[in-house]
């Protein structure tokens, strides 16, 4: 059996990985995009909007709603793989936990 020492060492260094992984997640872009890539949605890996993009053909004064949920479309996508990046490379600490 480990003894409190050992891990508390283990669980600072995991912990220290775990913050470089976020750290590295957070930096990275992530777009997501519109059926047709008629809008495109980009955020940063820890859920900030960097920009939305419009191609001018869906730009329809008279059907905001399709540009609307366009948009929702982009940036749900953005998230999803926000989130699948996220336990790919967080995931791994799940299971080294020392306790």
């Amino acid at each position: 059996m480990m003894n409190m020492q050992n891990m508390m060492r283990q669980a600072q260094k995991l912990q220290k990985q775990m913050e470089q992984s976020q750290a590295e997640l957070a930096a990275m872009q992530f777009v997501g995009k519109s059926a047709q890539d008629l809008v495109q949605a980009t955020l940063t890996g820890d859920k900030k909007v960097v920009s939305i993009d419009f191609n001018p053909a869906v730009v329809d004064p008279e059907d905001l709603e399709t540009l609307s949920d366009m948009t929702v479309q982009a940036i749900n996508s953005a998230l999803e793989q926000i989130d699948e990046t996220t336990k790919k490379k967080l995931g791994a600490f799940a299971g080294k936990l020392p306790f």
